[in-house]
């Protein structure tokens, strides 16, 4: 029996190591549960959103490394099982499922504003403490034990308005948004807001849906007709590449300005990076800074898949470390239950500051919303460089 559970006891261990792959490379843990703090994440890794899931996915390994290997969180390690969610709601709430099984107890995800909206309710159900790295919509953490990372949907359209305001930008502002999608739609509603406060005039706004995101002939037509010498895009990167190619075939050049959807432009595959020369965006962190903790890194990024780290990444690398900033500050142990884990995390989060690669001295509200101060890059000879 003795030589029965030992074998067991080697399988099981296998089994937790192959389950935990992550990215390029696995958390190193096989530490039962009452002595390991398992965290959980969710986010696309295979379909069209998968650029932004993959970075989560990996940028959170790197940081489970690094803790791992300084000793973990409060002298316990962590276990880290990623689930693809393929950016839809109904396959991140069975995502949510596994991990549950598997014995999450606390989660980073989802990556996108849809599922995370979905998820934010199984959470808020079970008490389990959920911190988002990028999913921007209000509704995502509607609860108080849900947190963010990234700035939400209406901070993205104040700021925009404020920088474009406060920098000259631009005289007459045109606006191309997805009126299908939570993220454009948030983001624009309150850009539109904050310009009529500021003192930006935009002379038109136009629409696209999920529908009808290929042919942009039309709202860029528009926009030129208006004179808008700047055009606003609260949109991801995929339509983006397509109207910045055809308002070149056009002949329009306006100056064109998006937000954190906009990082995954210069990798897209077959894009012509030329096209966005001069394209400025929000985001709170870029590969080229100089600093000595986006170096590494970057470095670390690099060497372990291949590829340059996206905001993406950067927000969940910070995610991991802001989770052990709250579980050190609540004094956590693994043996606690899931639930009064998550209380006592919830009161930690609104009383620490971190240091991260996407802000420093960030903080949070009790609404689950952080404080930092925002960046915006321009693409400059295929790269981004900060303004």
């Amino acid at each position: 029996m003795k030589k029965f559970r030992k074998a067991a006891g080697i399988v099981l261990a296998s089994a937790l190591v192959m389950s935990s792959l992550a990215g390029c490379r696995s958390a190193e843990s096989d530490s039962p549960d009452a002595t390991s703090f398992k965290i959980g994440g969710i986010g696309p890794t295979t379909g069209d959103n998968a650029i932004y899931g993959l970075a989560v996915q990996h940028g959170i390994q790197i940081a489970v490394d690094e803790i791992n290997e300084a000793g973990g969180i409060n002298g316990y390690p962590i276990e880290y099982q990623f689930e693809d969610d393929q950016a839809d709601p109904e396959k991140a709430v069975n995502a949510y499922n596994t991990l549950k099984d598997w014995g999450m107890k606390m989660l980073v995800g989802t990556v996108t504003s849809t599922p995370c909206t979905a998820i934010v309710e199984e959470t808020h159900a079970d008490n389990m403490f959920h911190l988002t790295p990028s999913a921007t919509s209000i509704e995502s953490i509607r609860y108080n034990n849900a947190f963010r990372m990234c700035f939400s949907d209406p901070d993205q359209g104040r700021a925009s308005a404020d920088y474009i305001a406060e920098n000259g930008l631009a005289e007459k502002v045109a606006v191309i948004y997805n009126s299908s999608d939570t993220y454009s739609s948030g983001i624009y509603e309150r850009f539109a807001e904050e310009a009529a406060s500021v003192g930006l005039e935009i002379v038109t706004t136009q629409a696209f849906t999920a529908d009808s995101k290929t042919d942009f002939t039309v709202q860029l037509q528009k926009a030129k007709d208006s004179g808008a010498d700047l055009v606003f895009l609260p949109i991801y990167y995929q339509e983006a590449s397509l109207i910045l190619a055809q308002a070149n075939r056009m002949g329009y050049a306006p100056s064109w300005f998006g937000c954190d959807g906009m990082d995954g432009l210069l990798a897209l595959e077959g894009f012509d990076a030329s096209l966005a020369e001069g394209l400025m965006f929000l985001t709170p962190f870029t590969a080229d800074a100089q600093d000595a903790e986006t170096q590494e890194f970057v470095a670390k990024y690099e060497e372990l898949c291949g590829d340059t780290p996206n905001q993406f990444a950067a927000d969940a690398y910070d995610c991991v470390y802001v989770i052990k900033a709250a579980a050190e500050k609540a004094g956590l142990t693994p043996d606690m239950r899931l639930s009064d884990m998550c209380d006592e995390l919830k009161t930690a989060m609104t009383e620490i500051s971190v240091d991260g690669l996407t802000g420093k001295q960030i903080t949070w509200s009790e609404e689950g919303e952080p404080t930092k101060q925002s960046t915006v890059v321009v693409i400059e000879n295929g790269k981004y460089s900060v303004l």
